[in-house]
């Protein structure tokens, strides 16, 4: 999928339409994971405040793919900004690198793809065990963990593999692998108006009854709207979803 980067450092309109509490700090670094011998780049959207934020929460933000260009965790400005706005830590990584294989587009892609995902779930561990070190004060008791499309499959699998380290799942049209079938983490995805998921990556109704998982489809946001690109209707429409998951 193609991404338009927003490099400047600045609030979007959606953003204003929501209340704000914090101006945002935009920091980027690469932490380096010496066992996987593998850089993380890493962007960190954190609220400026004069005062310590109490029980600061953390988001972990997995950007869909971006054809190992560079850039794509910062291509979910709107949200990540609103979300440090609200008093969150957030850490949103580059995921694919550009000396990395490319997503392959053909065969079945929970078999073609799989090495994919779990590059991404090491990545948000490494990034996580990172975090817990250098930010100790932090509430990771109540860590969120958000991917738009490949990046919600890595972090539905990342659900998956370590289920007692988050404690909510929000997916934006993650197509590929299943969501857990559980009800902790808590579990919420919006889904696109123009993008099937695969058979069997999404709970059934009964399914999502008995775990409590939450599925919203919107009407009028296809899959490749749900970054940056998006205008301003479809962004404020997405992060008063994510609002409200993260409020209940």
């Amino acid at each position: 999928m193609k991404f338009v980067l927003l490099l400047l450092v600045t609030l979007t309109n959606a953003q204003i339409l929501v209340a704000q509490t914090f101006q945002v700090k935009l920091d980027t670094v690469t932490w380096f994971d010496k066992a996987r011998n593998r850089p993380v780049p890493i962007a960190f959207y954190t609220p400026v405040s004069k005062t310590k934020v109490k029980h600061q929460k953390v988001v972990i933000f997995n950007h869909g793919y971006g054809e190992n260009l560079g850039g794509a965790n910062l291509a979910y400005s709107y949200l990540n900004n609103y979300l440090a706005s609200e008093g969150y830590f957030v850490a949103s990584i580059q995921h694919e690198l550009p000396t990395d294989s490319l997503l392959p587009t053909t065969g079945k892609p929970q078999i073609v793809r799989r090495s994919n995902w779990e590059r991404g779930a090491a990545s948000i561990l490494f990034t996580l065990n990172e975090l817990k070190k250098r930010y100790p004060d932090l509430d990771y008791k109540q860590l969120i963990l958000i991917g738009h499309s490949n990046g919600g499959d890595m972090a539905a699998l990342f659900a998956h593999k370590y289920p007692d380290l988050i404690s909510k799942l929000i997916t934006l049209d993650n197509r590929r692998m299943a969501l857990p079938r559980t009800a902790k983490p808590v579990i919420y995805s919006i889904r696109s108006s123009d993008q099937p998921a695969d058979e069997n990556v999404l709970p059934t109704p009964e399914e999502q009854k008995k775990y409590g998982i939450t599925l919203i489809k919107l009407p009028d946001t296809i899959h490749n709207d749900m970054d940056d690109s998006g205008n301003e209707r479809q962004r404020t429409e997405i992060t008063g979803y994510v609002r409200s998951f993260l409020r209940k």
